[in-house]
């Protein structure tokens, strides 16, 4: 056991931002080799245009060298611009490969992570870790390449000026030094404000997404207000935070370009002075006006390789954080491969507690990782607290015979979707063993529990492709026949027939052009064209109306006897004609049988149903 911990913790720390960076080793490095061509072109450039000024001013001017130095000039700068060209082509191709394989790797993480994690975290959180942060990470990169050439043309520049004049190259050193102070104190600023803006980021990307999805129900409910004024505070506490964060920035930089503004007229003013004394060349004097911005240019550069080391740092640990087990747990599967199961289900002494924790965010994180140091202590604080707790099962067990149809009913809070999630391994029980076919479900490898299990969840999502295409989700190999067999028995046949494209047809994002009652029968004609050995409805038919609602159990009735099927329903004249009913109270199983038997001897069973019928 020991041994798999290490080698997970030896996985996870080789999974960095270099080890993508080392595949693209050939094109990183060709990008950076055609951009310094580029950056040597300028330099010599402008030693080219010095020497030009200088053969013309000459007291016997030689104007055919000066065309000659011209002439290289001009060729010098064809190459600068096929080389920025090359490069601008270079990053196109090498970044979108690099991008493409950090959000495919995210995205397959996500993948992974329990249905609790999910629930835990805001939707915001994943899609900017996912997408946003690898494509401000690889900018950044890009970004730093060019300043980081940047800095070495201004560098050569600033070392062949001190070869012209001393006293003027120790004005621009003594300026540099102040510019870099300040530097290193806006990036403490940014660094803080970042994340913070960050933060408030993904609050706002994720109320904008739920306002999106939830836009009928705002209607209805007339909650147009009520939303925008939790709108409003969220985008104001972002406002707010970007303020702050763009006048820190702000301050620093008027402070240093300002500083660098004096600095460059001081600059003029002791180059025409030493020029008067003939100490100063015309030519060398030109090279040193023309590079006037040099000195505020390294400034600069060195402030955004700064800026963008902060944000490449917080994308970084905001990324790789979804493998971070402390925080984004994933599902643990074993490696038992089951070909044909039976579908035989029992619960034995199961407990599972409701477990709600509270994040801290990046700047608390850092916090204690800066107390660890001061106390010298290495190991590392839990990200999260825990701040309540809800026991749902203590020592829960009961039987599902395979092939049959059973449900689990009972008033809200009573445990009946904690059951199917558990049954799903959607949760993991804290003690006690759920077992298929007398195996742990734990001991299961993932493909024979994916392909074990189907759930049709309330609202089940429905993809924005063809109605044939989102059967292929389930099946990706599935015949012509299979489908229409399986919206056949889905009761689907009619509506697919009366479209212009048939199976063709897009439904729409979130399935937006059928009615609930068509979502679940192809969400079931999903699940049958998987034909796993359980199927479990979890409130399938709580949302739908009574003509859609029959048709849905109509669906389920063409199951029984060929898988075992599990039902968790409001509603209890759907579940008229199920093999069993286990009738749970907070947590449970307080009586089981048919329903004929529970309507017969349990008086709050018999109450349920009468009070849905009036």
């Amino acid at each position: 056991m020991k041994k798999n911990t290490k080698n997970k913790a030896k996985k996870q720390k080789k999974l960095n931002l270099l080890s993508y960076l080392s595949r693209h080793k050939l094109g990183i490095s060709l990008y950076i080799f055609v951009y310094l061509v580029a950056s040597a072109c300028s330099i010599l450039m402008t030693i080219t245009a010095a020497n030009a000024i200088e053969v013309i001013s000459d007291s016997v001017a030689n104007y055919s060298l000066g065309i000659r130095y011209c002439l290289y000039c001009l060729a010098l700068m064809a190459v600068q611009r096929g080389c920025w060209y090359a490069s601008g082509w270079i990053y196109s191709k090498t970044a979108a490969k690099i991008m493409a394989e950090l959000n495919l790797d995210l995205a397959k993480q996500s993948f992974k992570l329990n249905s609790k994690t999910f629930n835990d975290h805001e939707t915001g959180t994943f899609v900017q870790r996912i997408v946003n942060d690898p494509e401000r990470i690889v900018e950044c990169l890009a970004d730093m390449v060019d300043v980081v050439t940047d800095i070495i043309t201004n560098v050569i520049m600033l070392v062949y000026i001190a070869t012209l004049n001393f006293w003027v190259t120790l004005v621009f050193l003594g300026a540099m030094a102040v510019g870099v102070i300040l530097e290193l104190y806006r990036v403490k600023f940014r660094r803080k404000n970042k994340r913070n803006l960050r933060i408030k980021n993904d609050k706002i990307h994720s109320l904008t997404t739920e306002i999106v999805r939830s836009e009928k129900d705002i209607k209805s409910l007339g909650l147009e207000e009520k939303l925008s004024q939790v709108s409003r505070k969220n985008y104001e506490d972002y406002r707010n935070a970007r303020t702050k964060y763009e006048i820190a920035d702000m301050t620093f930089y008027s402070t240093r370009n300002f500083i660098s503004e004096i600095v460059g007229v001081l600059v003029c003013i002791l180059g025409i002075t030493l020029m008067d004394k003939g100490t100063l060349t015309l030519g060398a004097f030109m090279v040193i006006y023309s590079n006037r911005g040099s000195l505020s240019r390294l400034i600069w550069n060195f402030g955004a390789i700064s800026n963008w080391i902060v944000d490449i740092k917080v994308s970084h640990e905001r990324m790789f954080a979804l493998f971070d087990e402390d925080e984004f747990v994933t599902e643990k599967f074993g490696k038992i491969n089951r070909e044909n199961v039976v579908g035989n289900i029992e619960f034995k002494g199961v407990s599972y507690t409701f477990k709600e924790y509270e994040y801290k965010t990046p700047q608390e994180q850092e916090e204690d990782q800066k107390k660890r140091k001061k106390k010298k202590k290495s190991r590392k604080k839990a990200s999260k607290t825990l701040i309540s707790e809800n026991k749902i099962f203590d020592n829960l067990s009961f039987k599902v015979e395979p092939n049959t149809t059973v449900a689990f009913v009972g008033k809200s809070g009573s445990g009946k979707s904690t059951i199917l999630n558990l049954m799903s391994k959607m949760y993991v029980a804290d003690a006690g063993e759920v077992l298929i076919d007398g195996v742990d479900i734990n001991d299961f490898d993932k493909e024979t529990l994916r392909r074990t299990i189907s759930l049709v969840n309330q609202f089940p999502y429905i993809f924005d492709m063809t109605i044939k295409e989102n059967l292929l989700l389930a099946k990706a190999d599935a015949t012509d026949e299979e489908i229409l067999d399986s919206i056949k028995k889905a009761s689907l046949e009619e509506f697919v027939s009366s479209l212009p494209k048939g199976i063709e047809t897009k439904v729409g994002e979130s399935g937006i052009k059928l009615s609930g009652g068509q979502k679940q029968r192809l969400a079931i004609a999903r699940a049958m064209l998987r034909k796993s050995n359980i199927i479990i409805f979890d409130e399938s038919t709580s949302s739908l109306d009574n003509f859609a609602q029959e048709e849905v159990k109509k669906s389920i009735d063409m199951m029984k006897g060929k898988s075992t099927i599990v039902i968790v329903a409001h509603r209890l004249s759907t579940i008229k004609n199920v093999d069993k009913i286990f009738f749970l109270s907070e947590g449970k199983i307080v009586d089981e049988g048919t329903f004929e038997e529970l309507f017969d001897r349990n008086e709050q069973f018999r109450l349920m149903f009468l009070a849905e019928n009036i």
